[in-house]
């Protein structure tokens, strides 16, 4: 664990000497969103290869990259793809990053997602607030020898996502005329998607939506004491009676689509923090 606190301390020092110093607010940006980063005043961008201790995104539709700047006049530091537990890292790795960003001073975390939904009410097309998770990636983040000095080795979830932060995001869906559901994500590890059997046992068990990320952030984020929240891009819909074949083409078309609406809700959170 000292080794893993060390790496931290390393990409942070890295971080500060290129230039990102003091941002306010980070965000995970997912698959098919990165438009959000158009509205980025971009004053430093660094290739992940580049920092020390970083993985690698190997998705094709994740650009790589961790942006610094404003957004509607914020310090802000983005990520530009996240890393995916079906790309063979660890927990650990996958929440590097969100380690190294509190470390870096940020006071909250905003991420985005593209998902498949359960819940006829939530058409393609649309966003959803998280406001719980189920995870069934049947790992965590937070399993080995704990940050003692930093964090409660056993963190209450009960309120995992900022009751403040989804008051924001529902305020400023409304302020830019966007529709935002509620509901529950259900993460699984990928990269296949869900059986017909599948998407009912997730519905019945009480998931909303299903994808195969966020939840190790969003438990990194929440064991450090980092308020976050988080929105999910529903990009295809799962009727396990009326299932069709999903393109990951069309998956980036509706995710690009719904984005925008997305862009404005961050951008209008981040001005009012």
């Amino acid at each position: 664990m000292d080794n893993y606190i060390n790496k931290i301390n390393e990409a942070v020092a890295f971080l500060k000497g290129r230039g990102i110093v003091n941002p306010e607010t980070a965000i995970i940006i997912g698959t098919g969103l990165g438009s959000l980063a158009s509205r980025i005043e971009i004053e430093v961008a660094i290739d992940y290869a580049d920092i020390p201790h970083f993985p690698v995104s190997t998705v094709e539709s994740h650009h790589g990259r961790l942006v610094y700047g404003k957004l509607a006049g914020k310090s802000i530091v983005a990520m530009q793809g996240r890393f995916h537990y079906y790309e063979g890292y660890s927990m650990k790795q996958i929440t590097f990053p969100v380690r190294v960003m509190k470390s870096l001073g940020v006071k909250q975390l905003l991420i985005s997602n593209a998902c498949g939904s359960m819940n006829p009410a939530f058409r393609k097309g649309s966003l959803m607030l998280i406001t719980d998770h189920i995870n069934l990636l049947n790992d965590n983040p937070l399993i080995g020898q704990n940050f003692d000095e930093l964090d409660p080795r056993f963190p209450d979830m009960g309120r995992a996502y900022s009751q403040e932060l989804n008051e924001r995001l529902l305020a400023a869906a409304a302020k830019v005329e966007a529709t935002l559901h509620q509901g529950v994500y259900a993460a699984l590890a990928g990269p296949n998607l869900e059986t017909a059997a599948e998407y009912r046992y997730l519905s019945t068990i009480g998931a909303d939506v299903v994808g195969m990320s966020t939840v190790p952030e969003v438990l990194a984020a929440h064991h450090a004491g980092l308020p976050v929240a988080a929105v999910s891009v529903i990009t295809d819909e799962c009727d396990p009676d009326n299932l069709r074949p999903v393109k990951l083409a069309e998956i980036l078309r509706v995710a690009a689509v719904a984005g925008e609406k997305l862009d404005k809700i961050f951008a209008e959170v981040v001005e009012g923090l």
